[in-house]
């Protein structure tokens, strides 16, 4: 038996002037091993299929009109059943051991969903080991 997708609908929080990534993040970290998320938004939200993919996720992207977007992202094979987690991505949350960032960003001052393209799309050009600071409007 397939387990159905996990909807969520950001529509409601852009709409709001609110910032969905939380809560797109918090999904992911509910998702039943082998489970979809199933994304609501009114654009494309192209910087998370980086940021997803990386998670072992891999989109399919449909426009289902007056410029709304769903986005099915489907768990890569073995990916999720293993519940391994890449020893890269544990990093240490003490600030002190923390790089210099490599790239500074100030999204202060723009409107939803802007700070979070912007944000992701510097995530999306880092290298390994390069860091980015992001001044943001409020917290995430």
């Amino acid at each position: 038996m397939t387990q159905s997708d996990y909807e969520l609908d950001v529509r409601p929080i852009l709409a709001q002037g609110g910032e969905p990534f939380g809560a797109v993040m918090e999904a992911v970290a509910v998702l039943a091993p082998g489970q979809g998320l199933r994304l609501l938004a009114p654009f494309k939200p192209a910087p998370l299929f980086h940021v997803l993919g990386q998670r072992g996720f891999e989109p399919t992207a449909r426009e289902i009109g007056n410029g709304d977007w769903e986005v099915i992202f489907r768990p890569t094979a073995g990916w999720q059943e293993s519940g391994e987690v890449d020893s890269e991505s544990s990093h240490t949350t003490d600030p002190k051991t923390w790089p210099e960032p490599f790239v500074e960003l100030d999204n202060r001052g723009l409107e939803p969903p802007e700070p979070m393209v912007r944000t992701l799309e510097g995530v999306e050009a880092l290298s390994p080991g390069e860091t980015l600071a992001a001044l943001l409007p409020r917290e995430p």
